[in-house]
């Protein structure tokens, strides 16, 4: 660990009176690969967007290496390192994989898809986007268009274009959702061979046998609060964590 990359400080977020997020509190280390887990409801995308500012809290702070994120556009926080894989993958189907990695990595210079669509030399980009299909294990498909490949490809490409921005902290929202058990070791095994590469991460992610596999550590949300935090193994084994999961039968037995 080399320190402290992102807080969140009593972070409290209602919507309409229902609260969403309450007192929440937590940090990740540089270089750590955190599981952020819980029931569903628990909160968890509540303070995944928290953090990439599509929520703002009405109470409580994020920082990331050090800055208050407060009053940051969603760009301005890309730009102070966050990257952002999310659950619902929506590539540019009218374009190749390599194409739609190129994109990112030229919006990453350019800050405009726009300048980066239309940029007359995209060599550079190119050999960036085609390094990263490979770091992601379907540079195979590098030509072939999003539409003709299975959804465990489009996980990794979701994955791929947000290595794009070259982030120093990488949120993934469920990356392994809608995966079979064998595509979704093998996708867990690249996310810790990145982390082990030197990549944090926050991971939201209800596939519990690979999350408590590749993580050292778990934060766990239920009805908006924090009720478990440590190693994987001793927390799956607390009561309370196997309520919110199970049930009150389930936890005593």
């Amino acid at each position: 660990m080399n320190g402290q990359l992102l807080k969140l400080e009593s972070v409290t977020v209602t919507f309409g009176g229902v609260v969403a997020l309450s007192e929440v509190t937590f940090s990740l280390e540089s270089s750590e690969l955190l599981g952020l887990i819980g029931p569903n409801g628990a909160g968890k995308t509540t303070a995944l967007r928290s953090i990439t500012g599509v929520v703002t809290p009405q109470h409580g702070t994020v920082t990331v290496a050090g800055h208050d994120l407060s009053g940051l556009s969603i760009q301005a926080r890309a730009r102070l390192g966050l990257g952002f894989s999310q659950q619902l993958v929506r590539p540019f189907f009218n374009l190749s994989l390599l194409d739609n990695v190129a994109l990112a990595a030229g919006h990453a210079i350019t800050r405009s898809p726009r300048r980066a669509l239309f940029a007359r030399d995209r060599s550079r980009q190119r050999a960036q986007a085609l390094e990263l299909l490979e770091r992601v294990g379907i540079a195979d498909a590098a030509a072939s268009a999003p539409a003709e490949l299975p959804l465990g490809y489009l996980k990794r490409l979701e994955v791929a274009r947000a290595l794009a921005l070259s982030p120093r902290l990488l949120l993934l929202d469920e990356p392994l959702a809608g995966l079979n058990q064998q595509e979704a070791r093998r996708l867990a095994d690249t996310l810790r061979e990145l982390n082990g590469d030197g990549l944090s991460m926050l991971l939201i992610e209800h596939n519990l046998s690979e999350v408590m596999r590749i993580c050292a550590r778990l934060v766990v949300l239920d009805n908006g609060r924090k009720i478990a935090e440590g190693v994987p193994g001793e927390v799956m084994s607390r009561a309370d964590v196997r309520r919110a999961y199970l049930g009150e039968s389930y936890a005593q037995a």
